[in-house]
């Protein structure tokens, strides 16, 4: 299966920088426009996701492949919702560790990360992503690296283990509870 890509070109990998351009023009156009911002808080409700069309279609999303839509929607609805201001550098496994004081040794935090390792399905991980992102919001005052973690999405579907790899390696990180480099002897 081929990834459409917002240039139009037929390629499994995105084009340099386009995450990139899509998080800073969503982080934008959510505080420009209050309206849109409140659509797109709306929009990760199946329901409701329509709300967000014609921003992504702006971007050249194909909206009728959900493997091309459901990243972005989820991403959008994570920004407008964290009020994010610019994108960050933490990683998703490294936010679930702060999200709890005993960092990567508690249980509620290696069960989350099970679960969404547990993930098969695009859309099963998007599902579970959703209060992840509100518990991330409401425990870390740092902002997610949402280029890279829309990256993973859109990407998930060619090698969902590599994906998954990823995510418990930045859990299980040494440097997840505290980011700095450890001191080597």
């Amino acid at each position: 299966m081929d990834l459409k890509q917002p240039t139009g070109h037929t390629d499994v990998s995105p084009p340099r920088g386009w995450e990139q351009r899509f998080i800073d023009g969503v982080i934008r156009r959510c505080q420009q426009d209050n309206g849109l911002a409140a659509r797109l808080r709306r929009s990760d409700n199946p329901a409701t996701e329509y709300q967000c069309w014609e921003l992504l279609a702006a971007y050249g999303v194909d909206l009728e492949q959900e493997s091309h839509r459901l990243p972005c929607v989820t991403i959008a609805a994570a920004i407008a919702k964290a009020k994010s201001e610019q994108n960050g550098s933490l990683r998703l496994g490294q936010a679930i560790t702060h999200c709890y004081e005993e960092g990567r040794e508690s249980n509620q935090a290696k069960a989350r990360l099970r679960r969404l390792l547990a993930c098969t399905e695009l859309s099963e991980i998007c599902r579970i992503l959703r209060p992840l992102f509100s518990l991330i919001d409401s425990k870390v005052a740092r902002p997610l690296d949402y280029v890279r973690l829309l990256s993973q999405l859109r990407r998930f579907i060619y090698d969902p283990q590599k994906i998954r790899a990823e995510w418990a390696q930045e859990f299980y990180s040494q440097r997840a509870k505290s980011d700095e480099p450890e001191e080597t002897a």
